[in-house]
């Protein structure tokens, strides 16, 4: 009975310790972001080159966090909640790593319009804004996740309609732009690249929030309506 309780006991802390670094690579993700979108605000190249380069370590987290999953599926062959628990860091640890993608992007982008003459595109600001929505559901995505507050996670559904505006709205604008005037063309181009990462951020903080009411509730909510995860979440 002892050692049973002792195996249990081990098994807990594993568990414990891939959640808190599922935590510590999304602080990462989220600073790359920031620092990402403010390289590209202030143009700082230094900060870009940063950004890009730190991106292995993004990566590597990935890697490393995978392989503990597989040993505790190997070794400890989890049921029921532990095994959702397991299957849910898997799925958020890929999104995270794209996540970092996205913000290494960014960065790469920010280079390449550093490079060009500053032409009058008033669109960071507008950039600017959807970062911080993408960010706010980020946050709140790995707080539903060290919570497994579901409240949390459905808002976080919610708030992705604003991000898809927000690029709806950036796109519609650079498509003027570039219509009244062709030299913008290549430039616009790449601001949208940018405004395109962000909203694949805030795609990728969903999905993260979705795999939160899956751990909690046994339900793949990946491709319901957000009132049928608000309901759910009530339930």
């Amino acid at each position: 009975m002892a050692n049973s309780e002792h195996t249990s006991k081990q098994f807990d802390a594993e568990l414990e310790a891939v959640r808190a670094r599922v935590l510590q690579m999304g602080g990462l993700v989220e600073s790359q972001i920031r620092l990402a979108v403010d390289s590209l605000v202030n143009g700082d190249v230094a900060l870009m080159t940063r950004v890009i380069e730190d991106d292995h370590r993004v990566n590597a987290m990935e890697v490393e966090i995978d392989e503990s999953c597989n040993h505790i599926l190997v070794r400890r062959q989890p049921a029921a909640g532990d095994l959702r628990m397991v299957m849910t860091v898997i799925k958020t640890i890929t999104d995270l790593e794209r996540i970092g993608d996205e913000a290494e992007k960014i960065a790469r982008m920010a280079k390449l319009l550093s490079q060009k003459e500053r032409l009058h595109l008033p669109r960071y600001n507008e950039i600017k804004r959807a970062s911080e929505i993408a960010l706010d559901m980020l946050h709140k995505s790995l707080d539903a996740f060290a919570r497994l507050d579901l409240a949390t996670a459905a808002t976080v559904v919610r708030q992705d309609e604003l991000v898809d505006e927000e690029f709806r709205s950036i796109m519609r604008y650079l498509i003027t732009f570039m219509m009244e005037d062709p030299r913008t063309i290549s430039t616009s181009l790449e601001i949208l690249f940018v405004a395109k990462a962000i909203e694949r951020i805030g795609d990728h903080a969903k999905n993260m929030s979705e795999y939160v009411v899956y751990m909690v509730k046994g339900r793949d909510v990946r491709h319901v309506t957000v009132e049928e995860i608000e309901r759910e979440v009530k339930q």
